[in-house]
């Protein structure tokens, strides 16, 4: 599959601490960071910008958080986690919040108005967190967190082309220094590439159909014209809109997603203090895949495949997973959030 890697080149990202600005740079633009619109599986982090953020009392009590600590918030959104750690940690504690959307971190701003003294925002993709934690010395910390999915502010902004409940340029990308859009693959990948896209990204099982339904369907720019153009192959059967995995993976391969998660988690183990915590929560089986792999190769010693009868991997085991199987919402908290229903949160502690 051909694999979009398009940089903006020369952006500056800001990092602020309360209202004072820093510049620095952190490399690459690509984000990361979830109901018509939305896959069954692939929700909404929050109802609104200010309401409760899902699993957020049991992901507060994974971190341990305790007055005088260091945290992150490497998916700022518009603030949830980040208060409920202010809240709990203060005083003395410093929290550095990262978000690749500049209109997230403008939410965020107004919201923990009064804790921004102990906040440093950085506008940039948190697989980058590592360069950011070395270039302000914060580290090593006491606990991470990452909420993966998109915000309902993000879904609600017609204009950033997430959902086809609005008539809408496909655009999909989580920061607008972003060059590559959905419309860029919609319009520019070869109908095996995008087949290949809608069956990895999507779990759609009719990919090829849909693909080649696009392709002789060219041009395509707006939200709505190509939800009826996967209707119109696929027809409508179920409450699900036939649109629904479509959407969910070129919004993935728009922002590389799965890739940035990997290479996100692959840096956090040498960020946290000893017993630093990390919590993290997914909205699909494809982002829980990649974190309980994550987390079950580095709980172990040796990652050797079981045909290796003598270990040669020389792997050191660097968490204690928390959660012996992910933590769901709860009855109640799912009815009063069905947009949490799929949520998965999964924890653990730095050796």
């Amino acid at each position: 599959m051909q694999r979009y890697d398009r940089e903006a080149a020369g952006k500056t990202h800001i990092v602020s601490r309360g209202d004072e600005d820093l510049g620095s740079k952190h490399g690459k633009d690509r984000g990361l960071s979830r109901a018509s619109g939305l896959p069954d599986g692939d929700v909404a982090k929050e109802d609104a910008t200010v309401h409760t953020p899902v699993l957020l009392a049991e992901s507060i009590d994974l971190l341990n958080v305790h007055p005088g600590g260091l945290y992150i918030d490497g998916t700022l959104g518009t603030g949830g986690h980040s208060k409920a750690i202010l809240e709990k940690c203060l005083p003395g504690c410093r929290l550095l919040a990262i978000d690749l959307d500049p209109a997230a971190i403008e939410i965020a701003k107004a919201r923990l108005g009064p804790h921004a003294e102990s906040v440093t925002f950085v506008n940039d993709n948190f697989r980058n967190v590592e360069a950011i934690c070395n270039s302000l010395g914060f580290r090593p910390v006491d606990g991470v967190i990452l909420d993966l999915g998109i915000s309902s502010a993000q879904i609600d902004d017609a204009r950033r082309g997430f959902s086809f409940r609005f008539g809408a340029p496909l655009d999909m990308r989580f920061s607008p220094a972003q060059e590559t859009k959905a419309a860029h693959l919609v319009n520019e990948l070869s109908e095996k590439d995008l087949a290949q896209i809608l069956a990895t990204y999507g779990e759609e099982r009719r990919g090829r159909l849909i693909a080649r339904r696009i392709v002789a369907s060219r041009p395509i720019f707006s939200t709505l014209e190509l939800a009826r153009i996967v209707e119109s192959a696929l027809g409508r059967p179920g409450k699900i809109h036939p649109a629904t995995r479509t959407f969910q993976a070129l919004r993935i391969a728009t922002n590389e997603e799965l890739v940035n998660l990997e290479s996100t988690l692959k840096q956090l183990p040498a960020l946290l203090r000893a017993r630093g915590r990390l919590a993290i929560i997914s909205y699909h089986s494809l982002e829980d895949r990649i974190v309980k792999e994550f987390l079950k190769n580095e709980s172990r010693d040796c990652i050797c495949p079981p045909s290796v009868p003598v270990c040669r991997c020389e792997h050191a085991a660097t968490l204690r997973v928390l959660t012996k199987k992910a933590v769901r919402p709860t009855p109640s908290e799912q009815a009063e959030n069905p947009r949490s229903r799929s949520a998965r949160l999964r924890a653990a502690e730095c050796l």
